[in-house]
């Protein structure tokens, strides 16, 4: 068995300070941080604002995030504010941006921060994950950013730093270990925040997937993977299993004035809590009916095509059928107005399944000029 390669401060000298330098001119303008400059004249990052960020960040891009950011931040300024606020509004306001599960643990570490730490996020890694929704992972960059621990933070962006400057090539995940050693050895008594944050951004902007900016790096006179000549290399990946497919339907009734027909999905399991269109019985491990005698009532059913989604396990397929009716809605269900249907906490599944019956339903129509 291959023994942890260990790492002393030594041999990752000069790592941060260049590292630093270089985040002191070029760190990234971001909506929920505090830029070097201001935290070097005493301006301290929210906690709130830096966890909110991170749970959104995860598994979700930069420009993918920032919206959705804003728009929290602006109906719910504080953690009181959004730990008063109702679940069904939090997973309205989330809608799109996925891994649905990160929105609901969202809401309840809100009310635990309030209701039993006063409002105020514990400061360290310790503490931090004792909340819902907070990891490894989120608890090393909160306690990090927010609180300037010297925690050894390490998401994909700094996998790919580190791999490609010791030339790491046992494959990922396993080569976990050996990089969280060596940030940890890198980690500055001073500014690991920014240190954290220097991490990001270069691999984010300088030490990309594809093309690395090798030139303009910072750290290239000391990266392996560069004077082996194949930065792309780095990091290496363990194959990836193939995703099982599932196939289902979903019906999407419309009312004459529009409306259409909607209901909540189960509050535990995948989309938990949000809103759909009826459809079949599919889940993660079973496939559900395609056809239109599996509708949820009798109508004028059309099959409008098909729409696929890829899920973290499995791809999906559904059959979309679309029918007009003017009746009440069944128990457990609702219409959705054309003028609201944008606002409804629909999966990004849904919505596509919703567009193909009817395009452009699921957009907020635009203001007339007056």
């Amino acid at each position: 068995m291959t023994s942890l390669p260990t790492y002393s401060t030594r041999q990752a000298d000069g790592f941060a300070e260049l590292l630093l330098a270089w985040y002191d001119r070029h760190a990234r303008d971001l909506p929920w941080r505090v830029p070097p400059v201001k935290v070097a004249a005493g301006l301290r990052q929210d906690p709130y604002l830096v966890w909110l960020s991170e749970i959104m960040l995860q598994q979700t891009t930069v420009s993918a995030v920032r919206p959705y950011f804003r728009n929290f931040v602006e109906k719910w300024p504080t953690v009181g504010d959004l730990a008063a606020a109702t679940v069904d509004d939090v997973m309205k306001a989330w809608a799109g941006l996925g891994y649905y599960s990160r929105a609901r643990n969202l809401k309840k570490c809100a009310e635990i921060v309030v209701d039993q730490h006063g409002g105020s996020f514990p400061d360290t890694e310790a503490g931090l994950r004792t909340l819902p929704g907070i990891g490894p992972y989120t608890a090393a960059a909160i306690s990090a950013i927010a609180f300037d621990r010297p925690s050894a933070v390490v998401d994909g962006n700094v996998e790919r730093v580190v791999t490609r400057y010791r030339a790491i090539a046992t494959p990922l995940p396993e080569a976990k270990p050996e990089i969280g050693a060596f940030v940890a050895s890198a980690v500055p008594q001073s500014r690991p925040g920014d240190f954290a944050q220097a991490m990001m951004d270069l691999g984010a902007t300088i030490c990309t997937p594809k093309r690395p900016a090798c030139v303009l790096c910072p750290l290239r006179d000391g990266c392996r993977a560069l004077k082996a000549g194949d930065p792309e290399f780095y990091p290496v990946k363990a194959a990836k299993k193939e995703k099982p497919k599932r196939v289902g339907a979903a019906f999407v009734a419309v009312r004459r004035d529009g409306a259409v027909l909607m209901r909540k999905r189960p509050e535990k399991g995948l989309l938990g809590g949000m809103a759909e269109v009826p459809g079949t019985d599919w889940t993660a491990r079973i496939d559900g009916a395609t056809g239109a005698e599996a509708a949820p009532f009798r109508a004028n059913w059309r099959l409008k095509g098909s729409i696929s989604h890829v899920f973290t396990h499995f791809e999906l397929e559904l059959s979309v059928f679309l029918a007009y009716v003017d009746t009440a809605p069944p128990p457990g269900h609702w219409w959705s107005s054309r003028a609201t249907i944008h606002s409804e906490a629909l999966p990004t599944v849904m919505k596509k399944v919703i567009e193909a019956a009817i395009e452009g339903a699921t957009q907020k129509p635009r203001r007339r000029p007056e």
